[in-house]
């Protein structure tokens, strides 16, 4: 078989299965895939040895008859996720030279379903922004390109999702905090699916927003979403907002069979200055669905407005607690100190050379919005907003609505570099159909489904209702089909 690294997981399990291939070719290719990638910056940390045992292992494991759907998968790593003895920096200077002791709970669950890693993808630092542009490592690039100017891939899990589009690896891990596995998958072509807070374990995974975090799959199919999900996916005692609901078996769910199904269509994501294409791409997708059987549905989630500025209220606010743990005593980087410098100096410093603006921006905020002052009037508020966007979502589903349909994205990948770095909220309106998930808990996946005019790809997503993620991936299968999206970028790293 030729161009392994170009394969679905769900091709090349059958591939392994059938004994076509071998999880030592699989990875083989990915390495291969990945050395001739530099351009994209998207392999930050690169682990081949890791890489050949674990593939070694694989092929053991099949050649035994134990294995399972992900045995043998070569994977990227977004760096936000500690692996055990593998730099895990979440792409920030503060953390430089940490090697963490533990294994996070969602690659462990990989590694023991036989998964192989390929290495750590690039991110925004922190995973706090929507274009890759705050990682040290410098951004990851998006593989397609309409001119010479180079891509965002969109953030945080860029790399994750460049590294999937341009089929460096068969499918990756991401977070999403206010959007990060979904509007990557978009800018990039590929699918991203986050689930319902609790579905999957955030133990090991360092933290930005713990109440918003999430991590999920991100891949070239549906089909491979549901697969990886549910090695992903798992009750753990040392997460306590861990769910203890039993984990199905995604891919039975995806029948491709939606009759009957209501589908909304909530009419405050229509918003000012929407490009045509998002809007016309929209209508499409409702009349796909419509075609499969599906009732469209126009709903209301009035509350819609609020959840950008409830989001950046929030978000900042628990960052700000978590980061405070950065501060040159216990791991990563120490600042270098002078003469009659004390400890006060010593986590000034530290962090002011740790940290990135973006972080440093949005760590005084929170801590501003924690304040005495203003807990009520900001943090307090915007826990009330998100409380009334949360009774929105659960009024709908009450309301017979199986699923909700929405656009991903404000507008195709822009230019890396083209966002005001003195007006930050230019960049946190990427995130506009995107937040109102994680303030609400519920699961969303972003399906590509057609290009702008200018052949870059845009995709919708679909909202389930929690812990229903086989519902939602049946949903987007059929989307997908429908879709026929098949594109690819031309070759130009």
């Amino acid at each position: 078989m030729t161009d392994l690294n170009r394969l679905t997981i769900a091709d090349a399990r059958d591939a392994l299965r059938k004994g076509d291939t071998t999880a030592a070719d699989l990875t083989e290719a990915c390495l291969t895939a990945i050395d001739g990638a530099d351009a994209l910056n998207a392999f930050v940390h690169h682990t081949p040895d890791m890489a050949r045992d674990m593939a070694a292992a694989a092929d053991a494991r099949i050649k035994a008859g134990d294995a399972t759907a992900m045995t043998g998968i070569p994977l990227g790593i977004k760096d936000v996720f500690c692996v055990r003895g593998v730099p895990s920096q979440a792409a920030s200077r503060i953390l430089q030279g940490f090697r963490p002791e533990y294994e996070s709970t969602v690659t462990r669950n990989l590694w023991n379903a036989g998964a192989v890693m390929l290495g750590k993808l690039n991110q925004d630092e922190f995973a706090m922004g929507s274009a890759n542009e705050s990682s040290c490592y410098g951004p990851a690039v998006n593989p397609w390109k309409v001119d010479d100017r180079h891509l965002t891939p969109g953030g945080s899990s860029g790399g994750s999702a460049a590294a999937v589009a341009a089929d460096l690896c068969l499918a990756a891990t991401g977070t999403d905090t206010g959007g990060s596995i979904r509007q990557p998958a978009a800018f990039t072509g590929i699918v991203g699916l986050k689930p319902t807070y609790g579905r999957v374990s955030r133990w090991g995974v360092i933290a930005y927003a713990s109440s918003l975090d999430q991590a999920g799959p991100m891949t070239k199919t549906v089909r491979d979403a549901a697969i990886m999900l549910g090695a992903m996916a798992s009750v753990d005692p040392q997460d306590s907002t861990s769910a203890d609901h039993p984990v199905p078996d995604y891919e039975a769910a995806l029948t491709g069979d939606i009759r009957g199904k209501r589908i909304g269509v909530p009419r405050e994501y229509r918003v000012d200055g929407m490009p045509a294409d998002i809007d016309a791409l929209w209508r499409k997708g409702a009349d796909m669905l419509r075609d499969a059987g599906a009732e469209i549905v126009d709903i209301s989630l009035p509350h819609t407005k609020y959840a950008l500025p409830a989001y950046y209220v929030i978000a900042p606010a628990e960052a700000s607690s978590n980061l405070a743990r950065y501060d040159g005593v216990r791991y990563g980087r120490r600042a270098r100190l002078g003469q009659g410098d004390g400890i006060t100096e010593m986590y000034e410093k530290t962090r002011a050379e740790g940290f990135g603006p973006e972080v440093q921006r949005r760590v005084m905020i929170g801590t501003y919005v924690l304040s005495a002052g203003f807990y009520d009037a900001y943090y307090n508020r915007a826990r009330k907003v998100r409380a009334l966007i949360k009774r929105d979502f659960d009024k709908a589903f009450a309301d017979g609505i199986d699923a909700i349909l929405a656009p991903t994205t404000p507008s195709a990948a822009f230019p890396l570099g083209s966002l005001d770095q003195s007006d930050p909220v230019q960049a946190y309106l990427n995130d506009v159909f995107t937040v109102t998930l994680n303030l609400a808990g519920l699961p969303g996946i972003a399906v590509p489904v057609g290009q702008d005019a200018q052949g870059l790809p845009l995709g919708l997503q679909l909202v389930g209702r929690p812990f229903e993620e086989g519902d939602l991936l049946n949903h987007a299968l059929v989307l997908e089909r429908a879709a026929g999206f098949v594109a690819k970028p031309d070759r130009w790293w």
